[in-house]
């Protein structure tokens, strides 16, 4: 790591290095399958060098398969770094200027569009693993709103208030260009803090059954966790359904053309996504993402085409 550079990005945000051990297949093609974990501040042997996955621990997408993309390479020999990061800004910025080498689960073409705009030629595209996310305003399946127009008008339902996450997201800058298509800003604030906020948030409200407005998106385990059901959007204003991707620093394929080959096949349908994401967060929980991907490994492992030869 050029340490200059990540130390200026600590200033924007950047959280403690967090580096967990991993095992998964053997990342030349070969079935997965588990393996002794490497040692405690590493993933991999590190013989092929180190790369350096940065993700938001919020962003449970971009937290899941970080932990996936940290198995397969450390497995296939390189020493795998596990950067945080507090917003999309700083990350894009780092992957931009090389000090992070993967973005694992970005939203490119809509949510995070203008990122990409800015940072155009100095990040390459992975692949997409994922091809049907989208933005969503969600309320309680209690609620008697049904679509995002019917807020209008009935604000004093939900305290004038609209919870979001974080105020550099995408997510959150299409809520704001939304609110005024259908009349909203003059009614509802956006309320931007973080996602464990807005999840708290509505974890209150519907142990409570009272009305609640939060941006959410799919894929995302919230929606199942919690009793809540997306509003249609007739004017679309929430944006088109997109891929996610793996996104490089400039010129990762040529320094790691294994790495990225593999990167490249990963290709998760909303169940296979889904169960890893549950097991991540939900059934093994912070500290012991390491085990989730191993339990998901075993079960799920011999779907996948993109693990084997």
């Amino acid at each position: 790591m050029r340490k200059s550079r990540i130390t200026a990005l600590a200033a924007l945000g950047v959280a403690a290095v967090l580096t967990l051990a991993g095992c998964a297949s053997d990342g030349a093609g070969g079935t997965l399958e588990m393996a002794g974990k490497a040692p405690a501040n590493d993933a991999g042997s590190g013989d092929k060098g180190t790369i350096t996955i940065g993700f938001l621990p919020s962003w449970t997408d971009g937290l899941s398969t970080a932990y996936l993309l940290q198995d397969q390479l450390g497995k296939m020999g390189y020493d795998v770094k596990m950067q945080t990061l507090s917003d999309a800004g700083p990350l894009y910025a780092g992957l931009s200027q090389g000090d992070v080498d993967i973005f694992p689960s970005a939203w490119p073409e809509v949510t995070q569009k203008a990122y990409m705009d800015k940072y155009q030629g100095s990040i390459d595209d992975l692949g997409t693993y994922y091809d049907n996310a989208r933005l969503t305003i969600a309320v309680p399946k209690y609620s008697d709103i049904d679509s995002i127009d019917e807020l209008k008008g009935n604000a004093s339902k939900f305290g004038g208030k609209i919870i979001g996450i974080e105020p550099g997201a995408g997510l959150t800058a299409q809520t704001q260009k939304m609110m005024p298509e259908y009349g909203l800003d003059g009614e509802y604030q956006l309320v931007t803090s973080s996602t464990a906020a807005m999840l708290t948030e509505l974890k209150s409200a519907t142990d409570k059954k009272q009305d609640i407005a939060v941006t959410l998106w799919r894929p995302f385990w919230a929606n199942s966790a919690y009793p809540v059901k997306d509003l249609k959007d007739p004017k679309g204003a929430m944006g088109k359904p997109e891929g996610l991707h793996f996104l490089g620093a400039k010129d990762f394929a040529k320094k790691h053309p294994d790495a990225a080959a593999l990167i490249g096949k990963i290709k998760l349908d909303d169940a296979q996504y889904g169960s890893l994401e549950d097991m991540v967060v939900n059934q093994f929980g912070e500290g012991k993402e390491p085990q989730a991907i191993d339990a998901w490994v075993e079960k799920y492992g011999s779907e996948f085409d993109w693990a084997k030869k």
